[in-house]
């Protein structure tokens, strides 16, 4: 174990006893991380703060469920997600269609070449998808989770999350070759 875990774990004990300094030290670690995850998530920095917020302070009042088998980081991440699409489902800017009703389409790859394209000009055009597009991009290629944990997060099917996935990825490459066309 390296000394930034044992310093972690000892400020997770500190908090586990109420420590207010424990506490902030964690939040002053972590709190830029989780609202950008929230901010790409919900693409709203009043709200992306607001789940921040409540964010850590449901982690802090459970911290007796985190089990270290994964890093305090990743388990508050997974927090920080949750409260995020729950926001989205309550404010209706969440929307899922069952894979029985959409119809499935063979999409020719179309691989442009765009040296132009820029990691800031992809972050925009994937704020413009729809809610569910960009929740599910954003977690499997920005917050690298694979399709079985992002159907549970989600609370959607394998299938129609892989379906999601690609969907979005192509309309995606659809808008970025459009924009860099011009």
């Amino acid at each position: 174990m390296n000394v930034a875990n044992q310093d972690i774990n000892q400020l997770i004990e500190g908090c586990k006893k109420g420590d207010a300094k424990a506490q902030f030290a964690i939040y002053k670690l972590y709190y830029k991380a989780m609202y950008n995850t929230a901010f790409r998530i919900l693409n709203d920095s009043f709200e992306a703060e607001d789940v921040m917020q409540e964010s850590f302070l449901s982690a802090f009042t459970k911290l007796d469920s985190f089990s270290e088998q994964v890093t305090f980081g990743a388990w508050l991440k997974k927090i920080v997600i949750n409260n995020s699409i729950t926001a989205l489902r309550r404010n209706h800017k969440f929307e899922t269609v069952p894979l029985e009703k959409v119809a499935i389409s063979a999409v020719e790859e179309d691989v442009a070449d765009c040296p132009e394209v820029n990691v800031s000009g992809i972050l925009n055009k994937l704020s413009t998808l729809k809610s569910n597009y960009k929740v599910a991009l954003t977690l499997n290629l920005i917050e690298g989770y694979d399709c079985e944990e992002i159907a549970q997060i989600m609370d959607i099917s394998y299938e129609n999350t892989r379906t999601t996935i690609s969907r979005a990825k192509n309309k995606l490459r659809q808008l970025l070759s459009e924009s860099y066309a011009r």
